[in-house]
């Protein structure tokens, strides 16, 4: 039994035709705009020659962000085609239903679901992160070079003493994922401050192993667990006598356990929209295991799973053309309304995330929203052209 009839393989031959003429166009577009605004970056290693190698690594990304419009695009002139050959009327003269046609648009859909997954979860971000890696070791640059205060991560371990709890400050991540300039708040499982940190640099050892150098760090030990006699414990409790005194030791190196790994601090090479879903879950996890908001790191996450099923909509929303006679209108004006039909989706989808992040609505309505509304949209449109 063959998997496509005949009809089914002439719309796939047409369809992934013009798919990929018009994915090289849109694609190229985008290359020679992210050159353009990558130029202005060029000085000294970081060549022109190095600014294309990293425009060229972002590729990837920009494919995987377009796809679903592209399919649009084609869906819709390959469709106007028919209709102003007056094909697609041959098609439902021989048997062709709406429902027949959606559901084989629905199968050659699903290859191109699955490129826009490849490209999402594993080209994508591992070519994006390698894009960064190689601009910061041409400018000499750090991830956070951009933020006064560097950037905060909450982190969490167990000693003798029970649970402790770290704020840590990193002014830098270098291209190799070594840390600098870090600076460690530690607290005991009351929250009081007992110990902070300076360190120059940090390396991962791996088993959560971190090995700081040139390390300053400065104790706090309350006088009432080091008193030892009565005198002084009566002076530990005198309100105008410190109930702490402070102890400072310097380590050329030491090793410090840590639940945070380069996988969690790499989060800072790319945005959480450009990274993979497996990535997006650990950091997820991380942030909820130090209750900390994940709002946004969510959202993101649920927009990667929905995105690939965004290509099913995309084809539903260009079958209609095929019911628009020539008389309609000129192939170019409905391929001319299939771009802005494919720009409002994509507007409306960064929309949606930006105003559930400010309600904060349930991530997974952010991400739903805009496909399930173009679906509604399609699917009337659909209905109306079949009764018409």
């Amino acid at each position: 039994m063959r998997i496509l009839s005949v009809y089914e393989r002439y719309f796939a031959r047409l369809i992934y035709g013009v798919f990929a003429f018009i994915l090289f166009a849109v694609l190229a577009l985008f290359v020679f705009f992210d050159m353009l605004s990558e130029l202005e970056s060029v000085q000294g290693n970081y060549t022109s020659l190095v600014a294309f190698f990293h425009v060229m690594l972002q590729a990837p990304t920009r494919i995987y962000e377009v796809l679903p419009i592209a399919v649009l695009i084609s869906a819709i002139y390959v469709f106007s085609q028919l209709a102003s050959q007056s094909e697609y009327t041959i098609f439902r003269v021989a048997g062709l239903n709406t429902r027949q046609a959606l559901f084989s648009l629905f199968k050659l859909a699903v290859p191109l679901a699955l490129t826009t997954f490849i490209f999402g979860e594993f080209i994508g971000p591992a070519a994006e992160q390698y894009a960064q890696k190689i601009k910061l070791e041409a400018v000499g640059a750090t991830v956070s070079a951009g933020f006064r205060s560097g950037v905060w991560v909450k982190d969490r371990d167990r000693d003798n003493s029970g649970e402790i709890t770290r704020f840590v400050n990193v002014q830098g991540l270098k291209a190799d994922q070594s840390i600098q300039g870090i600076t460690i708040y530690e607290f005991d499982k009351d929250y009081r401050l007992r110990v902070i940190r300076v360190a120059k640099e940090g390396r991962y050892q791996g088993a959560q192993q971190w090995q700081l150098n040139d390390v300053n760090e400065t104790r706090f030990i309350e006088l009432r667990e080091a008193a030892g006699t009565t005198a002084q414990v009566a002076a530990a409790r005198d309100a105008l006598a410190p109930d702490f005194r402070a102890e400072q030791v310097l380590f050329p190196n030491m090793v410090m356990h840590s639940e945070l790994t380069p996988q969690i601090l790499s989060v800072l090479l790319v945005t959480p929209e450009r990274m993979s879903t497996l990535d997006l879950f650990r950091y997820i996890r991380h942030l909820r295991d130090n209750k900390q908001d994940t709002q946004r790191y969510e959202i993101a996450f649920w927009k990667k799973v929905v995105y690939p099923l965004t290509l099913f909509v995309m084809v539903a929303l260009a079958l209609p053309f095929a019911y628009l006679h020539a008389r309609a209108g000129a192939v170019g004006v409905k391929v001319f309304g299939g771009i802005m039909l494919g720009l409002s989706f994509h507007l409306s989808n960064t929309l949606f995330s930006h105003v559930g992040l400010l309600h904060t609505w349930p991530p997974i309505v952010s991400a739903l929203v805009p496909g399930t509304l173009y679906l509604m949209v399609a699917l009337s449109a659909l209905r109306w052209v079949d009764r018409h």
